[in-house]
């Protein structure tokens, strides 16, 4: 493959010559958040060998430049390493497992967790590693769609319902408040179908948040935000049912 050539993730996935396993919906996430890491001196860790074929497939994405690392529990994943891949065998559910690990790897660009999909294992796995995130890396977690399936923990502490308390740490980072959010280690968090990035920017998400004027000329005009109280009223029945709809997981007609 040349450096300077790029391939989708869809052909790449297609071109490897070891099962995986993947659902259509992810191809074109991965080309919209991976694809600027293309041709580049990256690490990429992926938690979740299973059959080799994922490994092959970043490696024919990513280029030859990129140092590709694959976590698993079981031990016979160490096979791959006979095809210059590097292999951790270990609990992604572990705090020393990661430890140990980013002990001995060092700060990583991407960290992709398609592994056993429980919340506890999810929870742990990016805890652990946001820290170890490259300034302009990001985190991603796949198969997200388990918060909605039985057998993969207590939902009350499901990996979405952890990713809807990430949402609000960044929203109270807002300068109005007056308890400081500590917690700036995401910049930003983006949900795609089964599919969450967090995005590490740590310029971005230790900016001061403080109200600016551009000093133009004013004109004074009148506040109109609360203006629409009578019309919210007058249609208060159809406006209920609209928000119930945006409350709807499964949607419905307004």
């Amino acid at each position: 493959m040349s450096t300077s050539a790029k391939t989708s993730s869809r052909d790449a996935y297609d071109k490897s010559p070891f099962r995986s396993i993947k659902h259509s919906t992810y191809f074109p996430v991965y080309d919209q958040l991976l694809s600027p890491y293309q041709n580049r001196d990256i690490t990429f860790v992926e938690v979740g060998v299973f059959e080799g074929g994922s490994l092959f497939m970043w490696r024919e994405f990513f280029g030859p430049r990129a140092r590709i690392i694959g976590i698993d529990f079981n031990p016979e994943a160490k096979k791959w390493e006979a095809d210059g891949f590097e292999i951790f065998v270990g609990s992604q559910s572990s705090p020393d497992f990661w430890d140990e690990f980013f002990s001995e790897v060092g700060a990583v660009d991407i960290l992709l967790d398609d592994g056993g999909h429980t919340y506890t294992q999810q929870i742990i796995t990016t805890e652990m590693g946001l820290d170890h995130i490259k300034d302009g890396g990001m985190l991603i977690v796949e198969d997200t769609h388990t918060s909605y399936l039985d057998g993969f923990g207590d939902k009350s502490i499901s990996f979405i319902n952890y990713c809807k308390r990430w949402i609000d740490r960044v929203n109270s980072r807002f300068g109005s408040f007056v308890k400081e959010q500590k917690d700036r280690r995401v910049w930003s968090v983006e949900v795609f179908e089964s599919i969450v990035a967090f995005k590490v920017n740590r310029a971005f998400s230790q900016q001061v948040s403080m109200p600016t004027d551009n000093g133009g000329k004013r004109d004074f005009s009148k506040d109109f935000r609360n203006a629409d109280r009578k019309l919210v009223e007058r249609d208060s029945a159809r406006i209920e049912r609209i928000i119930k709809r945006g409350f709807d997981i499964f949607g419905g007609n307004a």
